[in-house]
């Protein structure tokens, strides 16, 4: 696929960039490549190809989920300015 200065200019329009003409010559030029790349990887038979989470197809390396650390919440809010109901109260900072 390849695109024009006038479809480069009108999606910058859209996406509310403003080009020059110089620019929107190069511009049209990237994009035409970039979109030549993508219709060459969808030309591509896939069938049978699994998708894959990792290249090297490593698995995540999990931990148990268990408590590691005490709970110290009566100790961090006995410190705290102000709290209500073992909640935090901060000012308020949007009107």
């Amino acid at each position: 696929m390849s695109l024009d200065r006038d479809q480069v200019r009108k999606i910058a329009h859209l996406a509310r960039l403003e080009i020059s003409e110089a620019e929107s010559s190069a511009y049209a030029e990237s994009l035409s490549r970039i979109l030549g790349l993508i219709e060459q990887m969808n030309a591509v038979d896939t069938t049978g190809v699994e998708p894959m989470a990792h290249p090297n197809d490593a698995g995540l390396r999990l931990r148990a989920d268990a408590v590691s650390e005490a709970d110290q919440r009566e100790r961090f809010q006995a410190v705290a300015p102000a709290t209500e109901a073992g909640l935090y109260l901060v000012p308020k900072v949007i009107e």
